[in-house]
């Protein structure tokens, strides 16, 4: 029954998007009853796959190597969660988009999505996961650019070329770790790592590298971030909950699989994955900080968290068998993460629909008559700034009490502790920075004064399914924080064990030694609160005060780096096509200089080397003189030859 479930929650979405379309033809209400039914059901189906944990599937001869699924631990909670999250934004989408052209595009592309995801946390072996992992950045492009304004087609294209590029980085690293270790299955992998000569072991760094940065790509990992800060201002916000949520922890799924599957307690992986980590915490929140749009600053955030995540995943390596806080932290935070940006984000597309603008200065102050709004929003804000009584509170303290526990580890042994001191120093001053830019976001839209020439709020602001996703969300950040023994310590344990975690003790989260580091992150937050944001990032103009960017235009990244980069490779590689056709005018120049030396003037062939004149011929001409052409000639000569060998 279990397998058939597993099959089930991949296809059901996937075959139900094609009604999309004739239900809308046939009425708008009965295909936004459909949208919200459909997930509900995907989420029944999650929950009953948790009474079959060892569940496993083969398809053999599927896309030729074939197709193995299986179930349990963190698997089944990565597909509850996204069962969940896709559930409660389903509720959330009608109202959205009801005065939106297109959504008819989206909801089929937003159920394609789900199948494919259900796939990557379902999926026994590395081919298997590849496939799934590149069918679900297709199908979420579409969320990005579904807009198509300048800008939302202009972050499409970051996406799409981030995922593009890291998918064959990945293909790369897992056609040389199946050449190394015959195998991909994910349950083998560190017993074939360990039966590796230790000659190969240069190129499984190799492999794991090219692994690291196709998962770390989708995941949101410095420096392939650039796509976070571009896609979710422009997507529509069920789309940036979603990407945010749960489809950013697909790549820290693979991550974590290559990390503890490959490089169980390898040194130098494990500094790289840290370092990492570190970076991408500290820069994301950093950013957010400056940032004065509302779902930009929710987006770098969400690059931050995902940096906290990381710094887990290194830890799990460096703590080796006593890794249980540090496995524990990583679940807990992924799941913690998972739920507060479904509230977050879902409360910005309610602040959005009813003020036109994500901007700060034009939705100040659009909430201050919201009581119930206020809450929600508040909640999440606690939750993700490690307030404690909150869950978000819960696994930011395993992560810090992981790297407490290691520097402690290398005292006893009189090793040098600077650089993980250092670390923990990081981790709460970032700890800190989401405390003050959470507070940024909430003053600036709650507490502040309104804004002028805002629109007058309807009494009816959001509508009753928006209510029930926002309360669903709030219900279980309150319940897992005020509960960690009874609920978060038990999900943990199972999660882990899909992370080899030891059993691990007791943490008493209330006891002052653990209350302190999120004493001292607030404590921070609340100075750079005052000092940066409120002095330096706020000035008053015309008698009012507005928020201001001071981020650098010239520390961007992708306008800098990447666009140049691959407009510069375009023209080399151009340039190297160019050369080699030119070999061949050249034989036929060299051929017609000896072959008519006593015939001047009777053949006389054309030359013509500029590239513009190209386009005033006909098609076929046009076609008829590329190297592609010449290649496509080469290769069906290829397949002939070959077809030849054959028969």
């Amino acid at each position: 029954m279990g397998s058939y479930l597993m099959l089930f929650l991949i296809l059901f979405p996937m075959a139900s998007s094609v009604a999309v379309f004739p239900l809308r033809r046939r009425s708008r209400e009965y295909r936004n009853r459909f949208i919200q039914i459909v997930p509900i059901i995907e989420l029944a189906a999650a929950v009953c796959l948790l009474f079959w944990p060892g569940a496993s599937l083969m398809l053999p001869g599927v896309c030729g190597l074939g197709l193995q699924l299986t179930a349990g631990s963190l698997r089944s909670l990565l597909v509850l969660t996204a069962a969940f999250l896709w559930a409660m934004t389903g509720l959330n989408c009608p109202p959205y988009f009801a005065a939106a052209e297109g959504c008819n595009r989206f909801y089929l592309f937003w159920l394609l999505t789900l199948g494919a995801l259900m796939g990557v946390f379902l999926a026994a072996d590395l081919f298997t996961l590849f496939m799934f992992f590149e069918m679900m950045s297709f199908t979420s492009y579409v969320w990005v650019a579904q807009n198509e304004t300048a800008e939302a087609l202009r972050a499409g294209e970051t996406y799409l070329a981030v995922a593009v590029i890291g998918g064959m980085t990945l293909l790369a690293g897992l056609l040389l770790l199946n050449d190394l270790l015959e195998s991909l299955e994910i349950a083998r992998l560190r017993d074939l790592v360990m039966a590796l000569p230790a000659e190969k072991k240069g190129l499984l760094y190799t492999a794991g590298g090219c692994c690291l940065i196709g998962f770390g790509a989708k995941a949101g990992m410095y420096p392939l971030h650039i796509w976070l800060p571009r896609a979710h201002p422009v997507a529509p916000a069920p789309a940036s909950a979603l990407l945010s949520g749960i489809l950013t922890k697909s790549g820290v799924f693979g991550v974590l699989i290559i990390s503890r599957g490959l490089f169980w307690a390898d040194a130098p992986w494990n500094r790289v994955v840290l370092a990492l980590g570190v970076t991408t915490m500290v820069l994301g929140a950093v950013l957010a900080v400056f940032s004065i749009d509302l779902k930009r600053t929710l987006a770098c955030s969400s690059m931050s968290q995902i940096g906290f995540i990381l710094v887990g995943v290194a830890m799990q390596g460096y703590l080796n068998g006593e890794n249980a806080l540090a496995a524990w932290g990583t679940v807990l935070h992924m799941l913690n993460h998972s739920l507060i940006k479904l509230v977050l984000f879902v409360a910005a597309g309610v602040v959005y629909v009813g003020a036109h603008s994500l901007n700060l200065n034009d939705i100040r102050g659009w909430g201050r008559n919201k009581p119930w709004l206020k809450g929600v929003f508040f909640v999440g804000a606690a939750s993700i700034a490690g307030v404690p009584g909150f869950s978000g509170y819960v696994s930011k303290t395993l992560l810090h009490e992981s790297i407490v526990e290691y520097i402690h580890i290398l005292e006893r042994a009189d090793a040098a502790s600077g650089v993980f001191q250092a670390v923990e120093w990081l981790f709460l001053i970032s700890g800190g920075l989401t405390a003050a830019y959470m507070t940024k976001l909430f003053v600036a839209i709650f507490v502040a004064p309104k804004a002028a020439g805002q629109r007058p709020a309807v009494r009816e602001y959001m509508s009753q399914g928006t209510v029930i996703a926002l309360s669903c969300g709030t219900l279980a950040l309150l319940l897992l924080g005020m509960t960690p023994g009874i609920t978060m310590e038990p999900i943990a344990q199972w999660a882990a064990e899909f992370l080899y975690a030891d059993h691990g003790h007791a943490v008493s989260y209330f006891a002052w030694v653990n209350l302190k580091g999120a004493c001292v992150s607030l404590a921070i937050g609340a100075m750079v609160y005052l000092v940066v944001v409120r002095r330096l990032l706020m000035r008053k103009e015309a008698g009012t005060v507005v928020y201001v960017d001071c981020w650098p235009k010239w520390l961007d990244l992708e306008e800098r780096l990447y666009r140049p980069m691959l407009r510069g490779l375009v023209f080399a590689g151009a340039f190297c096509a160019r050369v080699v056709a030119s070999i061949g005018d050249l034989l036929v120049f060299v051929g017609e200089r000896i072959l008519f030396t006593r015939a001047p003037g009777i053949f006389v062939p054309k030359h013509d080397e500029n590239f513009g004149t190209y386009g005033k011929k006909p098609r076929r001409f046009l076609v008829g003189e590329t190297f592609s052409f010449d290649l496509l000639l080469a290769g069906c000569g290829m397949v002939a030859f070959l077809l030849y060998l054959l028969l």
